[in-house]
């Protein structure tokens, strides 16, 4: 999901922070608006990765995008912060617009294979999963991809949701063995073997997730929960109790963290 920035990004932000971007609109700047909509996106990506001020930056990927509609990069941007909104907080989840700038990216430039993977997670999201199935398929097949596990990972994910459990554990393997550290592949494995009641399988992937030697793994609180009803099923209380204390323990103000702390409820 990251894009190419510009060399020169470091030099323009801190010119355009300290107020070069409030006069654009005249002198000579004006004139050449394809580059100030570059100064615009390297402001707005140096806010988003580096400074964590997504509203910020969406001012400035914005103004990129009007300036200069070709801008492909400065469109992704956008849908990427939309997104990035959506997993902050519900009540600021923008998908149709995080959709209209991803299809906007992949108008100025067809080829572009992470807007093309940013539009099936939105697909994913909005509980459009044909589409999303549609989307994604071809990413998978392409090789000039350089992370295929996502391309897998998330077709996995659409055909999951989509009732496609064994298609969905045939992606998401390929998108494990692809890249064996992608976690969240891992995780949806497992929720996949869930949803057959193998449950053997479906905890051992789950352990694999939580136990991968990669930032953020061992946090997987969904991977916690679904591991704790599959204990239950194996008659594992000890391990079931203990996965939903670690989960609850994560956050008790998520979804899950809620549902984790509802079932403790039963073992006392």
């Amino acid at each position: 999901m990251r894009t190419r920035a510009s060399a020169r990004w470091l030099t323009l932000a801190l010119a355009l922070l300290a107020g070069c971007a409030g006069s654009s609109t005249s002198g000579e700047g004006a004139k050449d608006p394809e580059r100030i909509s570059e100064s615009e996106y390297d402001v707005a990506r140096d806010l988003w990765m580096r400074r964590s001020s997504p509203r910020q930056a969406l001012d400035h990927a914005l103004k990129a995008v009007e300036l200069n509609e070709e801008n492909a990069d400065a469109a992704h941007l956008v849908a990427l912060i939309y997104m990035d909104f959506c997993s902050r907080n519900t009540d600021e989840c923008r998908l149709q617009d995080a959709e209209k700038h991803a299809r906007l990216a992949l108008k100025a430039k067809s080829d572009y294979r992470e807007a093309t993977n940013t539009l099936g997670v939105i697909l994913i999201h909005q509980k459009r999963y044909p589409e999303a199935i549609q989307v994604l398929k071809p990413l998978t097949e392409d090789i000039l991809y350089e992370t295929p596990e996502n391309a897998w990972g998330n077709l996995g994910w659409a055909q999951l949701e989509a009732g496609q459990v064994d298609a969905a554990i045939d992606s998401l393997r390929r998108s494990v063995a692809a890249q064996p550290l992608f976690c969240v592949g891992l995780y949806r494995l497992g929720l996949a073997y869930d949803k057959k009641r193998e449950d053997a399988l479906a905890a051992e992937t789950l352990t694999r997730a939580l136990e991968t030697p990669a930032p953020g793994c061992n946090t997987l609180q969904d991977a916690l929960a679904v591991r704790a009803r599959v204990e239950q099923r194996l008659g594992n209380a000890d391990s079931a109790r203990a996965d939903l204390e670690r989960c609850a323990e994560l956050s008790r103000k998520t979804q899950t963290g809620k549902e984790c702390s509802s079932m403790l409820q039963k073992f006392r």
